[in-house]
């Protein structure tokens, strides 16, 4: 008799209860490997899974990104990204809202949180679009949905999860969250026009600035970009692996902290702590998922969704659809996180078994967990919005969010038809 059902309705339902993801997946993981093999070849493999995996020298890479982006943020520098922006668009109709997305994008770059975006942004984007007259329909919208390039563009926490779980080489997928990202921020801008049509709105403008003063406003956003173009650059260059380039990042962004006067020694022991912290939680998530992982590959799992989906004809495409529906349904009920931990391990050996690069399929799986920080009733951007603005509602948040979603829908469906715009760099 198979047991996995149970086992997945278990891992969900505790999810759902709010039962941290780290419990829940090792929970289940361990219960469901000991109904296989028994408790002491069960317990045996948990404790192996926590030791080898703790010592990988590989997983020191996400300390170090964490670090890097904790010193990112407290150097100030999405201030100067965002003045940056808005120096190049103020003369657009909804130039404020496109230069959030935009700084948004660009902050992510060197940060690689969603949620660390989506709280900065807010601190700074906000106050100048009320200042305006922008609704907080749209103002809140624009932040939310461009903080959710903090999970694609590298570095990327997430993508580190996926190719640990998956064992892919993080370097090629970080370069494969590149263009995907830059076609993110693309599509964003076109969701602000959109808005300000079907919202009707009439927002101000102010005079083009001269193209020196323009070049002059990009002088404080070269730190980021040095940054940036240094981390990526040199894991593309091979100039040095993804691990190095995290420790080098995090020197890189401490750097920038110290050149911006803004280096305090409580500053450094809340960066140290606040890296810490996160480290410790994301470990504990990673080795559950991992735990589950066994589970998944003993229970016979993989096999039956195989022996389902070859039903409605078993093509890579249907396989995509498919996955693609599951997700559009989790992503109403559960963070991207919590999906990309519980779904990954089930379905990155089907893919690859239909022939599907997993590099690509990573990103996929970004790209539609991405749209889960924006739909309700979990949208975690929202959330954080909320949190920052207390007299923001919610509904108003989920209400302007309705076009980025449309054209979060559309990035995935064009990365679909044409896998190579995401391979073009790896």
């Amino acid at each position: 008799m198979d047991y996995w059902p149970i086992g997945m309705a278990v891992a969900l339902g505790l999810l759902l209860c709010g039962v941290p993801i780290a419990f829940a997946l090792t929970g289940v993981g361990v219960i469901g490997v000991a109904t296989l093999i028994g408790w002491t070849p069960a317990l045996s493999l948990l404790g192996t899974t926590f030791f080898d995996t703790g010592r990988d020298y590989s997983l020191s890479v996400l300390p170090l990104f964490l670090m890097m982006g904790n010193f990112v943020v407290q150097s100030g520098i999405a201030s100067e990204l965002y003045t940056a922006a808005y120096a190049w668009l103020r003369h657009r109709k909804g130039g404020l809202a496109t230069a959030t997305v935009i700084a948004c994008g660009a902050f992510s770059s060197v940060c690689g949180s969603s949620m660390a975006t989506a709280a900065t942004m807010t601190r700074i984007a906000l106050p100048s679009m009320r200042r305006f007259g922008y609704p907080d329909q749209l103002s809140t919208a624009s932040i939310a949905a461009g903080g959710t390039l903090g999970i694609l563009i590298p570095p990327s926490v997430i993508l580190v999860f996926y190719g640990i779980m998956t064992q892919q080489d993080i370097g090629k997928l970080f370069l494969a969250g590149l263009i995907p990202g830059i076609i993110g921020i693309v599509f964003y801008s076109v969701a602000v026009r959109l808005s300000i049509r079907w919202q009707k709105l009439d927002l101000p403008v102010e005079s083009k600035l001269p193209l020196m003063d323009r070049l002059r406003a990009l002088k404080g956003t070269a730190g980021a970009l040095a940054l940036f173009v240094f981390v990526m650059g040199g894991i593309y260059l091979g100039v040095f692996t993804p691990t190095e380039s995290a420790g080098m990042g995090a020197g890189g962004a401490f750097l920038l902290v110290v050149l911006s006067g803004k280096f305090t020694w409580d500053g450094l022991v809340s960066v140290l702590y606040d890296t810490m912290k996160t480290t410790a939680m994301m470990f504990f998530i990673l080795f559950g998922a991992l735990t589950f992982t066994n589970y998944v590959n003993m229970s016979g799992m993989t096999n039956d969704i195989q022996t389902f989906l070859s039903l409605f004809g078993g093509t890579p495409l249907v396989t995509i659809l498919v996955i693609l529906c599951i997700y559009l349904v989790l992503g109403c009920v559960l963070e991207s996180l919590s999906m990309i931990m519980l779904t990954v391990p089930v379905f990155y050996p089907i893919v690859a078994a239909q022939g599907i690069d997993l590099i690509w399929f990573g990103i996929f799986v970004v790209m539609v967990t991405e749209i889960s920080y924006i739909t309700p009733p979990v949208g975690m951007n929202a959330f954080v919005l909320r949190s920052v603005v207390p007299d923001v509602r919610l509904s108003t948040i989920f209400r302007g969010l309705g076009p980025f979603v449309l054209m979060d829908v559309a990035r995935v469906a064009l990365l679909t038809i044409f896998p190579a715009i995401v391979l073009f760099l790896t």
